[in-house]
């Protein structure tokens, strides 16, 4: 049910880099029977600093946004607020793109392609401090835990895995390290584990080990 006009609206923050889609699910927010004040950001750095400047009841972010992406985003974001609440609102429904979202803060994970009504569902049961999960997700990492454990992705740190991500897209690693804000040293460094754990030879390998794991395009 709405809330009462006395009740102070909920403050969601609405991060994705496509206006009309922002538009579509803010419509949708604020059309709900919940009583949802919506602020908009395109990219994890325009999301961090608004968040800095006013804390949210709850962000509802994509992942696939330019610059520093979601993932370090939410990662930011419950550093600075351990009470943070984040909804992961996203096209990827891979598994490891679920559990790093996860394991970086965020409450709930659930697909673009999902009802609307689950993502209004979403919304009311994470502000609630419930973690949620979209049925489709739950059954991902169900089969996950129930399979071998032999993904060498897993061995990955979560910067590593940002980076191995932006490395497997194309990226130079000066490019890397002004998106992420390190030394190109640094990443230079990074580069070399990753290629180390993962056995990856050349920037080609990791190519084509995201594109099987479903983290990158062919």
């Amino acid at each position: 049910m709405r809330n009462d006009d006395n009740e102070q609206a909920l403050k969601v923050l609405l991060v994705d880099d496509h206006a009309v889609v922002r538009a579509g699910y803010r419509r949708l927010l604020e059309g709900s029977a919940l009583n949802i004040s919506v602020s908009e950001a395109d990219t994890g750095e325009q999301a961090y600093a608004r968040y800095s400047e006013q804390p949210f009841d709850l962000v509802v972010m994509d992942l696939t946004l330019p610059g520093i992406g979601g993932l370090e985003t939410i990662r930011r974001i419950t550093q600075r607020d351990h009470a943070a609440r984040v909804l992961v609102f996203s096209i990827h429904d891979e598994s490891v793109f679920i559990e790093r979202a996860l394991s970086a803060g965020a409450r709930g994970y659930i697909s673009k392609s999902s009802a609307a009504e689950v993502l209004v569902e979403a919304v009311e049961r994470v502000v609630r401090d419930e973690v949620y999960l979209g049925p489709e997700i739950a059954q991902r990492l169900a089969a996950l835990h129930r399979a071998d454990a032999g993904d060498p992705l897993a061995a990955l740190s979560p910067r590593e895995f940002d980076i191995f991500r932006l490395l497997a897209e194309g990226r130079t690693v000066s490019d890397i390290a002004d998106l992420l804000s390190l030394s190109t040293k640094t990443v230079a460094n990074y580069n070399t584990q990753i290629r180390s754990k993962l056995n990856a030879a050349s920037a080609a390998d990791l190519a084509r080990l995201a594109i099987r794991h479903g983290i990158v395009q062919a």
